[in-house]
C-alpha cells in the first residue's frame, strides 16, 4: 500500500511510445500499422506543401519493410543548439521535436507535429534515415528507437530529400500484413489534395530479384522501377476529385464550381458539383488531415451555401440546409498555421 515518490516512474526518450503505443498511433492493429505508413508520409507532404517537394515514393519492400522517399529539402544533419547533437538525430529521437513548432520552417504541416516520425521510430524493430542535401549523403540507424551510431556522412549526393525505410516491430502490433489497395486510396486522395505533387506506390514485396542493401539509393531506385506501381499526379487538384468521386453519378450541370481564397492566414479550397442522386457527400480536410466528424469549416461551408443559394432565388420559399445539400458533392479544404 505503500505510495510515494518511489512509487512515480519517468520513462526516457522514447520508451513511454512503446509501453502505450495506443496513445500515440490508436491501436496496435491494422489500422495503427497503416498509421506509421501515413506519418511518414505526412512529413514528405508537408515538404510538397510548402513547395520544397513534387514527387513522392512509397515503396512495399520484402521482409515487411517500408520505404518512404521523396524529393524535398532534407532533414537538416547539422549540430542541434539545445540537444548538442545531429538534428536529424534529434527529430527520430525526441518527441516534440520538429520543425512544425513556429518560425518559417512550415507555414503549414499536419501529421503529429513532431512526434510523427519519433513514434515510428520507436515501434520499429530497425529504422534507417537517409538525408541527401548540401551535396552530401547522411545516414543513421536505430535498433527499437535506439541509435546504432552517429549521424555520419556516407558519400557524395546530387540528390535532395529524406528516404526513410524501417520495419514495423512485431513485438508490438498484433500482425505485420499490409494492404495495398488500402494504402493506394489514401495516397491517391493526398495527391488531389496537394496539386503538382507525384505520388508513386510501388509493391516490390514478391520480387524476385534480389533487393540492393539500403542505402544504395540509385541501385534502389532501379531496382524498383520493374515492380509494380500506381502513379498519381492531378493539376486540377480538388476539381479532379471531385470528378472521382462522381464517376459513378450523373452530374447536374457539367462544370465544376471551384474557389480558391487566402484570408487572415487562412487559405481555403471548395470544390463542388450537384449529382442526381438523394445523398450529400461533403468531405472536409485541414491541411490535408480528413476531418471524419466535420468541423467550424464544414458548418460555415453550408450556411453560406444555404444563403447564396437563397440570395440567388430570390423566392418566397427559402431552401433549407437539407434542401442544398441533396446531391451535393463537395470537398472543403483549408489550410492553417495551427491546427
Amino acid at each position: 500500500d505503500k505510495y510515494d515518490a518511489s512509487s512515480i516512474t519517468g520513462l526516457e526518450g522514447l520508451e513511454a511510445v512503446r509501453r502505450r503505443p495506443g496513445m500515440y498511433i490508436g491501436t496496435t492493429g491494422p489500422d495503427g500499422l497503416h498509421h506509421l505508413i501515413w506519418e511518414v508520409f505526412d512529413n514528405s507532404r508537408d515538404e510538397a506543401m510548402g513547395d520544397f517537394a513534387n514527387d513522392i515514393e512509397v515503396a512495399l519492400l520484402p521482409d515487411n519493410m517500408i520505404r518512404v522517399a521523396d524529393n524535398g529539402r532534407g532533414i537538416p544533419v547539422d549540430t542541434h543548439k539545445q540537444t548538442k547533437v545531429s538534428a536529424l538525430e534529434t527529430v527520430m529521437t525526441t518527441l516534440h521535436a520538429g520543425g512544425k513548432f513556429g518560425g518559417e520552417g512550415y507555414k503549414v504541416s499536419g501529421g503529429l507535429h513532431g512526434v510523427a516520425v519519433s513514434v515510428v521510430n520507436a515501434l520499429s524493430s530497425w529504422l534507417r534515415a537517409e538525408v541527401h542535401r548540401d551535396g552530401g549523403a547522411y545516414s543513421q540507424e536505430y535498433i527499437r528507437g535506439k541509435k546504432k551510431a552517429a549521424v555520419k556522412k556516407v558519400g557524395s549526393s546530387k540528390l535532395h530529400g529524406t528516404v526513410i525505410s524501417y520495419i514495423a516491430d512485431p513485438e508490438i502490433f498484433e500482425t505485420i500484413e499490409y494492404d495495398f489497395e488500402k494504402i493506394v486510396s489514401h495516397l491517391r486522395e493526398q495527391a488531389y489534395l496537394v496539386k503538382g505533387l507525384r505520388i508513386t506506390i510501388i509493391d516490390a514485396r514478391k520480387s524476385e530479384a534480389k533487393m540492393p542493401s539500403p542505402g544504395e539509393e540509385l541501385y534502389i531506385r532501379e531496382w524498383l522501377r520493374d515492380c509494380p506501381s500506381q502513379t498519381f499526379y492531378f493539376e486540377g487538384g480538388l476539381r479532379s476529385l471531385i470528378s472521382f468521386y462522381n464517376r459513378y453519378q450523373k452530374p447536374i450541370h457539367k462544370n465544376i464550381f471551384y474557389v480558391e481564397k487566402e484570408q487572415d492566414g487562412v487559405s481555403v479550397e471548395i470544390a463542388l458539383q450537384y449529382a442526381d442522386d438523394m445523398n450529400a457527400r461533403v468531405l472536409a480536410f485541414a491541411n490535408n488531415i480528413y476531418n471524419s466528424e466535420g468541423g467550424t469549416h464544414v458548418t460555415g461551408f453550408k450556411t453560406a451555401l444555404t444563403r447564396t443559394l437563397n440570395a440567388y432565388a430570390k423566392s418566397e420559399e427559402n431552401f433549407t440546409g437539407d434542401d442544398v445539400l441533396e446531391g451535393l458533392t463537395a470537398v472543403v479544404s483549408i489550410k492553417l498555421r495551427e491546427i
